[in-house]
């Protein structure tokens, strides 16, 4: 039995993203921007984007993931991010290892990658957890950091 849910975000999940990491968002205007110009568009024009994850028994999001085309990758990424309360439990593990087989059953994917910084060591870890390998360090346009680079094909 899952211990999550997946869902795609609804303009209903304005409070909850201002909480998910510093994305300049601080009200519930610039939320609903974010969602707008973000996730709910990117479903729209790519079939798939970063979405909700629900806690089983819980309402509320403890989290975000899903697929999606970044600009200076040339594969579909894996992309992921919880609230401090929810890291640690394996939901993050849950969440990528199923959008992972979702990219490669319902989308047809041969190829997801995923970055992370290089000092995230428990991103990292979720990412060797789901079958990515490491494949190199590379800086993504309009980022002043290199990421680390982690990719796997389809089985």
């Amino acid at each position: 039995m899952s211990r999550i849910a997946l869902r795609p975000f609804t303009l209903d999940d304005t409070d909850w993203l201002r909480f998910i990491g510093d994305r300049g968002v601080r009200t519930l205007d610039d939320a609903r921007g974010c969602l707008q110009s973000g996730p709910i568009a990117h479903a729209a024009a790519h079939g798939f984007a970063l979405g909700a994850v629900i806690a089983t028994g819980h309402g509320a999001p403890i989290g975000m993931c899903g697929l999606i085309r970044r600009e200076g990758l040339d594969d579909v990424d894996l992309g992921y991010a919880f609230l401090p309360a929810a890291r640690g439990r394996g939901y993050a593990r849950e969440a990528a290892a199923a959008w992972l087989a979702r990219g490669f059953d319902d989308f047809g994917l041969k190829r997801v990658v995923a970055i992370t910084k290089p000092d995230n060591g428990p991103s990292q870890r979720v990412l060797e957890g789901i079958g990515m390998h490491f494949e190199r360090r590379l800086r993504l346009p309009a980022h002043e950091e290199d990421c680390l680079l982690y990719a796997v094909t389809r089985p």
